[in-house]
């Protein structure tokens, strides 16, 4: 049967502007940078996609390099593209990035102009669109003069492939400077991808969220959930299906302390006595202060999914709420 999107599909999900910008984000955005590629399932990756839909969620981020295999998570979502949701282009915000390596070679990697506008027209050939809604650089190129980079993030607006331009894994330093460059070319420069979760709180350290705020681009937060630490997978040992069970390399069993696992069993607490799932409890941390447009989550059922957005219902934290927070993050 065809797919046919919830009616009331816009009715509980939150927008967010995107910094100083026309566009608005879900305050919900769904990541493919995992359980989207070729050994997945893709039926499952369709009930997803159709979920995220369905609760309101019109963005979703790729990169070049998502699947296993790189690029497969992109020629994935294209299918679907084609066979259910083709009509409905209008009303999605679709990403994808370049920066990390792709193919043999030293034109497949980095941030040369030449490596950056190749890979946008294999993504956009791979997930079947004439242009992407927003086309990010994956990571700073210490090797390539930040202006050459600057420089193809601009020449992907005007030849017509993306419509805004970002950036992810920057420092405020860099931002600095990637800002600067991209306000003299006049280039819709709208948003920053950094990680950001209780457990990752870098952008505050470094500066990046009150610069990104003061200069008016959003920021997308991904891994909210630090890679599913912040959930309640681990607090009665680990599962041989988590990413620590399966030796993905992305955690292990040192990144499960007593120390830490006391800390999510504390934060747990404060879920519960809300209403909510640890989960749902740190997305709506992310989200707090309005200086995080988005919380990118990833998600490996469409359960997952409904669960995380039901973290909407109740987006408010007390002040006592944040102060109890941060004393267990501090402790």
């Amino acid at each position: 049967m065809a797919y046919i999107p919830d009616n009331n599909r816009y009715s509980n999900m939150k927008y967010n502007r995107c910094g100083n910008s026309g566009l608005l984000l879900p305050a919900i955005s769904l990541g493919f940078w995992h359980n989207f590629g070729y050994n997945d399932s893709f039926e499952n990756m369709r009930q997803m996609i159709f979920t995220a839909f369905d609760c309101g969620i019109t963005h979703f981020d790729l990169a070049n390099n998502y699947g296993p295999p790189p690029g497969s998570a992109e020629e994935n979502f294209g299918k679907v593209l084609k066979q259910d949701l083709k009509r409905y282009r209008d009303e999605m915000i679709i990403s994808t990035k370049a920066g990390y390596r792709m193919w043999p070679g030293p034109y497949g990697d980095w941030g040369s102009r030449k490596y950056l506008l190749a890979s946008l027209d294999q993504s956009l050939k791979r997930m079947g669109l004439d242009y992407v809604d927003i086309f990010y650089s994956h990571r700073p190129d210490p090797q390539t003069p930040m202006e050459e980079t600057m420089y193809a993030l601009d020449s992907a607006v005007r030849q017509g492939k993306a419509l805004y331009v970002g950036i992810s894994n920057y420092t405020r330093e860099q931002t600095e400077r990637a800002y600067k460059i991209l306000k003299e070319l006049k280039t819709p420069f709208v948003i920053h991808q950094p990680s950001y979760s209780m457990f990752n709180r870098w952008i505050e350290r470094d500066g990046l969220k009150d610069y990104a705020s003061e200069i008016g681009i959003g920021i997308i937060a991904f891994s909210p959930l630090a890679q599913g630490l912040l959930t309640t997978k681990y607090i009665n040992g680990i599962p041989k299906d988590s990413r620590i069970g399966k030796h993905t390399g992305f955690l292990s069993e040192k990144d499960l302390t007593e120390e830490r696992l006391a800390k999510i069993k504390a934060l747990n607490e404060i879920a519960v006595r809300r209403g909510q799932t640890l989960a749902q409890l740190a997305l709506v941390w992310v989200l707090r202060d309005g200086k995080v447009t988005s919380a990118l989550i990833g998600a490996s059922r469409p359960e997952q999914i409904v669960e995380n957005v039901r973290a909407l219902d109740n987006p408010n934290l007390s002040k006592e709420e944040i102060e109890e927070i941060e004393k267990i993050l501090n402790s």
